[in-house]
C-alpha cells in the first residue's frame, strides 16, 4: 500500500516484520509495561488500548510486539527528529518562556486520527530513524543551550521507555522535561514520568 492509497483515518502502516532478529538492534528493548499471559501471550499496559498480543503479533500502534511472550518496543531512542524549538509554541502556559527545548520524536501513534498535522510520522511504524543514546541527547541539549527536553511531533507515548531514561538524566543535569501527549497513557506508565530525579 502506498502513501497515496492509505485511508486518512487509519492506524500506522507497519513497514517492518517483527522477529527475534530485531532484538539485536539498539532501539529494540523489552518493555516493563506489560503483563504476561498464558500461551506466550502478553498484554501491553502502556496505553488504555491494552493490546493483547500473541507470539509474533504487533500492537495497534505498530511499534510494540510480542516475541516469545515478552513485549518489546521498537522505538527506544529511534528518532525521526531532534530540533531546538521555542517553548512558547508548546501547549504549555508560561513554562520556561523565552527558552528552547530539544524536541524529539519517533514513528507511529496509538490514535488513528484523520487530522494529524504530523501524519508523515504518526501514520507509519518504521525502523528507519536514527538511534540516539539518552546520554548523547542530553549532551546535544546542553551544547544547543536548550533549557530542557520535549517529546512531541508524533505521540510521545511511543517513546515512553526512552523518555523516562532521558528525563532522569535531564533533571540530573538541571534540564526540564515535558511531553505533548494525547493523554492516553495508563497510570502505570505515567508514574515514572512524575518520579523526582532524586528518586531515580
Amino acid at each position: 500500500m502506498s502513501i497515496t492509497e492509505m485511508p486518512i483515518y487509519s492506524w500506522p502502516l507497519r513497514i517492518y516484520k517483527p522477529s527475534s532478529e530485531l532484538l539485536r538492534l539498539p532501539n529494540v528493548r523489552e518493555s516493563p509495561f506489560s503483563v504476561k499471559l498464558e500461551n506466550n501471550k502478553v498484554k501491553c499496559t502502556l496505553c488504555h488500548r491494552h493490546c493483547t498480543l500473541s507470539n509474533g503479533q504487533v500492537g495497534l500502534c505498530g511499534m510494540r510486539f510480542n516475541i516469545n511472550g515478552r513485549l518489546y518496543t521498537a522505538a527506544y531512542g529511534l528518532l525521526t527528529a531532534a530540533e531546538s524549538r521555542p517553548m512558547e509554541i508548546k501547549p504549555l502556559f508560561n513554562y520556561y518562556p523565552r527558552t528552547s527545548a530539544l524536541t524529539i520524536s519517533t514513528f507511529s501513534c496509538n490514535f488513528p486520527c484523520a487530522w494529524c498535522q504530523n501524519w508523515h510520522l504518526s501514520k507509519f511504524a518504521s525502523l528507519d530513524g536514527v538511534y540516539v543514546p539518552p546520554e548523547r541527547l542530553i549532551e546535544w541539549a546542553i551544547e544547543n543551550g536548550d533549557s530542557g527536553i520535549n517529546v512531541s511531533f508524533n505521540e510521545p507515548t511511543m517513546l515512553t521507555e526512552y523518555a523516562i531514561d532521558v528525563f532522569r538524566l535531564a533533571r540530573a543535569r538541571g534540564l526540564h522535561a515535558s511531553i505533548n501527549t494525547n493523554g492516553y497513557l495508563t497510570p502505570e506508565a505515567l508514574k515514572p514520568y512524575l518520579m523526582p530525579a532524586w528518586m531515580a
